[in-house]
């Protein structure tokens, strides 16, 4: 099971090729682009009707197969070099596509790289389009010669970098801004704070930013002190399969407060429209001093219980796409800022 948005790590992938290192066929071949992506499957296929350029059935015809969206650029160079270092495959770099002269008797398990013509940047579409079905038509006609000559093979088909997501101008503007974000995000250096339940991560919290303003005038930034220098007390956050709670606590946070506790409460329910559990933050509690007692109501946090949520903004402001929404009188007395919360 891959989780949405995760990228196969050069060890997770190792442990996942595991069983074709160990088979009977002894003869594995990597054909090798230099890039490529999941998205070009669908999306070069798509406009062009007849002109797919995924024609050969190698995947569909195999009696077992695993895709991977998103793999670590160094997995491949990994991988090579961790069959070459163990010295138990013969390495063939296959450049006149020729296999006719494949020695399949030899003492050691064969590893064929197959070097796939180049995607060149800046060609338009349709020249991307006959090159990857060049390379296609390549990968058809040697898994071909093989089947014929009745040699049992695996196949890896995979590439150097990825290609770009999206190749359409009219999505560049939006595409930059995407790329500006990740580097944004890249620069902040915590991760986030989990709360863990004996060996089980129960919750993962996350914001670049995490204050608070009490009264109109007391401001509290609590950023530092939850994910950089982790002073807060979590040990009464509480998880189950239905109700689960974070509580966050502070022990004098900012000058005539001497505690704070801010209680985040979540359910898991199963909803039959969608078939499936959704994770639902339904409010928010800050209690301060002990006795002050803030209740907020929320809208718009919830997500399918095996992701997570994600919001740029969430906070007491109207102005912001998930609210937080005061339901007693005391938390008319604070405004609550969190700028890319991930929980």
């Amino acid at each position: 099971a891959l989780h949405e948005g995760h990228v196969v790590s050069a060890q997770e992938l190792t442990v996942l090729l595991q069983d074709v290192f160990t088979q009977n066929s002894r003869n594995l071949i990597l054909f090798l682009q230099d890039t490529l992506s999941i998205d070009d499957f669908t999306y070069l296929s798509e406009p062009y009707g007849n002109k797919n350029p995924f024609q050969n059935e190698i995947l569909q015809s195999s009696p077992s197969s695993l895709v991977l969206p998103a793999v670590d650029c160094k997995a491949t160079r990994y991988l090579l070099s961790a069959l070459q270092e163990s010295g138990d495959w013969k390495l063939t770099n296959i450049t006149n596509l020729d296999v006719s002269q494949l020695e399949v008797n030899t003492p050691k398990p064969n590893l064929l790289v197959v070097q796939l013509q180049p995607l060149v940047s800046g060609l338009n579409e349709i020249s991307t389009l006959e090159a990857i079905a060049e390379n296609d038509k390549i990968i058809g006609r040697l898994t071909m010669d093989l089947q014929e000559r009745g040699i049992h093979f695996s196949v890896i088909y995979t590439a150097v970098r990825p290609s770009r997501i999206s190749r359409r101008t009219d999505v560049v503007g939006e595409l930059r801004r995407q790329l500006m974000a990740t580097e944004e995000e890249d620069s902040l250096s915590y991760p986030p704070l989990n709360v863990t339940t004996g060996n089980d991560i129960c919750i993962l919290f996350y914001a670049s930013n995490f204050s608070l303003k009490a009264n109109s005038s007391v401001f509290i930034d609590l950023t530092n002190a939850t994910f950089v220098m982790q002073n807060v007390d979590i040990s009464s956050s509480e998880c189950s399969g239905i109700n689960t709670t974070l509580s966050l606590k502070y022990t004098k946070p900012v000058n005539g407060i001497s505690s704070l506790e801010i209680r985040f409460l979540m359910t898991n329910r199963f909803y039959g429209g969608s078939a499936r559990n959704w994770s639902t933050l339904d409010s928010v509690e800050i209690v301060q001093d002990g006795e002050k007692f803030a209740k907020f109501n929320v809208s718009v946090i919830s997500a399918p219980a095996e992701y997570s949520f994600h919001c740029q903004l969430v906070g007491t402001s109207n102005l912001y796409p998930a609210r937080l929404i005061p339901s007693n009188n005391e938390a008319k007395n604070w405004d609550v800022f969190i700028s890319r919360l991930q929980v």
